[in-house]
């Protein structure tokens, strides 16, 4: 452990974590001797106001102490003079090491001395047994996150400016957010280009020669052979040679199949099922994944961190982990359930497989048996991560299917059925996208060589639709399966697209907006490289070799710079200057009589004279509702207060001086008639409220509340 110097008093351990609630979790493990403290993250960062690289001195970065953060540091430096040991236990990944790297330098802690302990998981076991196994810091992995961050400063300060003067001021340009706005950008464009293609399928309705026993069967072919009708001519050409046709049952095919259960979660695949199944966002999913891995309150006296770190690509499981399951399995499903073997997935290539999948830390805790203890988020996530988890170490379900291969005069039919035999990892996962349903519940017993009867043969005419927009579910699927970013990035490159106004969403659809197009393709006409998919694969993996290998990351900068810096002059005196025409705001500017339009500013969008400067009338964009106000009938507005919290308003103030921090509905008190409001309460969780402070049913809840406490 790193020494520091003793003080007068009494002496224990130090410990350094990120968060406020993890220090409060592993605090109580350790008990008396330890203190533990909060860093809050980084420190010591480069600078917001520069560039803070310097590039002609081999790009060394020149770190300062975040604002507002040097009381804090000050006040750890102190901790650490009358401390016996000081030990920096950040996050298990390259952000969480450079944080250490930057905290031991700052309290005078050699790079030699083992001051640094990680765990997967926040539990006393985990914690206690990485204080007895510390190590030295990983300067490989903290070079590999400096890499990144100078990287990222020098497109994002370089970029930059050259938008401002190219497009309009305010933009800024980021590597690896610029390649998720292209493939948006690309998928847009494919969707207009897309021109849809004809062709027909066929249905046939078919019974046994009595007429009885209906099923489905599909058009397949011709003489054994796939054959899709494309034009409603090849579909009357067909339909004229089943006329009067034979329909014989030529094979029967039986048999037992199995489906696996999908490997335990990792950052991507939970975003991506959070997306689908819940709704979150992925910024939403991982701030709740945050608070059930630092830790939950589930009884009085015990706090305990309920999942493994969720920032992972790794779908490997510990022994220890695999062996918990396997019982609680055995004793709650039975040995049915429970595979000879555990199972093991193979992870996807170029993961780093640095930490487990996510998993519960104790299969102990159902979610059953924590929902009065998680908020209605927490328990929606939390089951998702337990039952995936419990699923991803089960036998797989089996299925009994058989299809009729049906001739008719040279045309192919087949009818198919499936059937679930034996649920297995069923028993406890769905999946989130689940397969269509299957066209028969059963078919009727048949022989080969039987003949069947035609009820009635169905001709459809398709077209082939375009690919869909994305999701965010489907865009970090994509992001990971191209090698763009890492698990620690999908959810900042989505919200950081999203909050520069390059892309927008339309319920879960995310697509570009006209200023991301443009942007988009300035960036592919003069930096080809920056927004090319393989170009940010490959350096993503030259990335990782500086963390695995040692690889010199100052000469992966300078490899990287030279060519940007030759394209970056060029664009400053080539590209011409980009005018993005003003929307039309439907007001008339009250003070020169000009049409307004909306403008977009640092502070988001807002509405504005277009003779700016001779005329400088702004307005801001008003979020109305639908509720008119209660007092005057006008439009009620959505506002924000000095500290941002949102409140309602009337648009008429002051002549109106409604107002209320609780969204007004329509909908009356049946009590006292008093407008209603929209009240929310823990994680997602609405209802509605009476306004009057004094009605009955506020009171009445009051008093509930009170009996219940009593």
């Amino acid at each position: 452990m790193a020494r520091a110097k003793k003080a007068q008093g009494p002496e224990y351990n130090l410990v350094i974590v990120e968060s406020p609630a993890k220090a409060k979790t592993i605090e109580k493990f350790l008990g008396e001797g330890y203190r533990v403290s909060a860093s809050n993250g980084h420190l010591i960062d480069l600078p917001k106001s520069k560039i803070g690289v310097d590039i002609e001195n081999n790009f060394e970065p020149q770190y300062i102490v975040i604002r507002g953060r040097t009381e804090l540091l000050n006040n750890l430096k102190k901790q650490a003079k009358a401390a016996k040991s000081v030990l920096l236990a950040t996050d298990p990944d390259r952000e969480g090491e450079a944080i250490s790297w930057h905290i031991a330098n700052a309290l005078q802690i050699d790079e030699q001395d083992p001051c640094r302990i990680e765990f997967n998981e926040i539990t006393k076991s985990a914690v206690t047994n990485a204080i007895k196994n510390p190590r030295t810091i990983d300067l490989n992995r903290v070079n590999a996150q400096q890499a990144r961050r100078v990287l990222d400063r020098l497109v994002g300060y370089k970029l930059s400016p050259l938008l401002w003067s190219k497009v309009r001021r305010g933009l800024s340009a980021g590597r690896v957010q610029s390649v998720a706005v292209r493939l948006i950008v690309d998928r847009e464009r494919e969707i207009r280009d897309f021109k849809p293609r004809e062709y027909w399928t066929i249905s046939a309705v078919l019974t046994d020669m009595q007429g009885k026993n209906a099923f489905l069967a599909n058009f397949y072919g011709k003489d054994g052979k796939k054959l899709e009708p494309a034009t409603k001519e090849e579909t009357d050409a067909i339909l004229g040679e089943l006329k009067n046709a034979d329909y014989i049952i030529s094979n029967i095919k039986k048999s037992t199949k199995q489906r696996k259960a999908f490997a335990p979660f990792t950052t991507s695949t939970l975003q991506q099922d959070a997306a689908r199944k819940l709704g979150f966002t992925t910024k939403r999913t991982m701030v709740i994944a945050q608070g059930l891995y630092e830790g939950v309150k589930i009884n009085e006296n015990e706090t305990v961190g309920l999942i493994s770190y969720m920032r992972t690509d790794s779908t490997r499981i510990s022994a220890e982990a695999q062996q918990m399951a396997r019982e609680h399995i055995l004793e709650k499903y039975g040995q049915e359930y429970v595979p000879a073997k555990p199972n093991i997935y193979a992870g996807r290539k170029n993961a780093q497989d640095a930490h487990e999948a996510i998993r519960p830390t104790y299969v102990k805790y159902t979610p059953a048996s924590l929902k009065d203890r998680l908020t209605p988020e927490q328990y929606k996530l939390y089951n998702l991560i337990y039952t995936r988890f419990l699923a991803s170490q089960m036998t797989p379900a089996k299925y009994d299917t058989m299809t009729y291969e049906i001739a008719a005069n040279g045309y192919d039919f087949r009818a198919s059925f499936s059937k679930m035999v034996f649920n297995g990892y069923r028993a406890v996962y769905e999946e989130a996208a689940e397969e269509p349903e299957e066209v028969n519940a059963i078919l009727p017993p048949m022989k080969k060589g039987d003949a069947c009867k035609a009820k009635s043969i169905t001709p459809k005419q398709n077209f082939t639709t375009p690919p869909p927009r994305y999701t965010e579910a489907s865009l970090v699927k994509t992001l990971e399966e191209k090698g763009i970013g890492r698990p620690s990035t999908y959810a900042p490159i989505i919200s950081t697209i999203l909050e520069r106004q390059y892309v927008t969403k339309e319920k879960r659809s995310i697509l570009p907006t006209e200023l991301g197009e443009i942007v988009t393709k300035l960036m592919e006409e003069n930096f080809p490289d920056i927004v090319n998919v393989q170009f940010t694969a490959d350096m993503e993996e030259k990335l990782d070799d500086v963390e695995s290998e040692g690889k010199d990351w100052h000469a992966l900068l300078a490899e990287f710079y030279g060519p940007f810096e030759e394209e970056l002059k060029k664009a400053e005196t080539e590209v011409k200057r980009v005018e993005i025409p003003d929307r039309p705001a439907g007001i008339i500017c009250e003070k020169c009589g000009a049409e307004m339009v909306y403008k977009s500013g640092r502070f988001g969008e807002f509405i504005a004279c277009p003779n700016y400067p001779a005329c400088k009338n702004t307005k801001p964009v008003k979020n109305t509702i639908k509720t008119p106000c209660p007092l005057c009938g006008g439009a009620v507005v959505q506002k924000r207060s000095k500290k941002g919290k949102t409140f309602y308003g009337c648009e008429n103030y002051p002549n109106c001086n409604f107002v209320s921090w609780d969204m007004p509905i329509e909908e009356k008190c049946p009590k006292c008639g008093a407008y209603m409001v929209l009240k929310r309460g823990k994680g997602t969780s609405v209802y509605k409220k009476c306004s009057n402070a004094e009605c009955e049913t506020n009171q009445r809840k009051k008093k509930d509340a009170a009996d219940g406490e009593e």
